[in-house]
């Protein structure tokens, strides 16, 4: 006669759950919840150190032949920052990353979205490992997500923050949200703007393959909030700033900082337009000058 095994009881085996009473919901383990502490111990910092100076930095050099400038502005910063870039591309977190001095490098953290990035257990570990990620919510904001920030730059850890929330779908920015702005306003930590150019002839948002291209990497003057400053208009300064950079690339330093001084700075959105005449203003493949430029005609036009 064949005997049924009983369930183990506890304390051998799983509790029961009294009936009627709704079993809360069990946090998950990818997204805004996925754990990344672990990236940042030390034996992983110091492999993934290796890896980021061996093999990533070559390989970036090779595909996107970056010219740094700006790297002296970085030079008298003792303490952790938010560097607040434009994003066009997949290659720019790397390219960023690598373009960053030894000091700074390895002690930042990536921003990254908790959907794409973290929305899977493999994908959240490679990406802790990879770039030391961490989850952040981009369609609202995240108690959970902003206190993470807040502690890594309060331990001395940089931050890499996309403020546009995501790869710009057409070459043209979007305007950027205020989370970097209200972490420095929380933390006392400076935003350094960047502006990433070329990354988008690499590999658009959206393309599979990639074509090796020239970038530059373009650092600002790091930036504080102003007494009484809100978070909103200080993230449009960081914008701001962020237009400025494209812009000494597109006409010289000094022609560009007239024009921000005159407030005439081309702004890094486009045009509101249809998206084929926004493709058109943009001249995929040259650069921008920011100057004026004719809407070419149509029959509705």
């Amino acid at each position: 006669m064949r005997v049924p095994r009983l369930p183990a009881r506890f304390p051998y085996g799983a509790p029961t759950w009294p009936r009627g009473v709704p079993r809360p919901r069990a946090e998950g383990r990818t997204g805004v919840n996925y754990d990344t502490s672990w990236a940042r111990r030390y034996p992983v910092r110091l492999v993934r150190a290796a890896v980021l100076d061996g093999v990533t930095r070559p390989l970036v050099h090779a595909v996107a032949s970056p010219t740094m400038e700006g790297l002296d502005r970085l030079e008298a910063m003792t303490g952790p920052a938010i560097f607040a870039a434009n994003h066009a591309s997949h290659i720019d977190t790397p390219l960023l990353l690598t373009a960053l001095p030894e000091r700074i490098r390895h002690r930042t953290a990536i921003a990254a979205a908790a959907d794409t990035f973290f929305d899977k257990e493999w994908k959240a570990a490679l990406s802790a490992f990879g770039i030391g990620a961490i989850p952040i919510e981009r369609v609202r904001v995240s108690p959970q997500s902003t206190r993470l920030g807040s502690e890594l730059i309060k331990d001395g850890w940089n931050l890499v923050i996309f403020p546009e929330g995501g790869r710009s779908p057409d070459g043209w920015g979007r305007s950027h949200r205020a989370g970097a702005a209200y972490l420095a306003q929380r933390t006392g930590a400076p935003v350094v703007p960047v502006h990433l150019d070329g990354t988008r002839r690499i590999q658009k948002k959206g393309a599979k393959g990639i074509r090796p291209s020239s970038t530059r990497v373009s650092f600002g003057q790091p930036l504080h909030p102003d007494d009484g400053e809100d978070t909103r208009t200080f993230a449009a300064r960081v914008e701001r700033a962020i237009a400025v950079l494209a812009d000494e690339e597109a006409v010289g330093f000094w022609q560009a900082r007239r024009r921000a001084s005159a407030g005439t700075t081309p702004t890094l959105v486009g045009p509101a337009a249809p998206r084929w005449r926004r493709t058109w203003a943009l001249g995929e493949g040259k650069r921008r000058t920011g100057g004026p430029r004719r809407w070419p005609r149509t029959s509705r036009s």
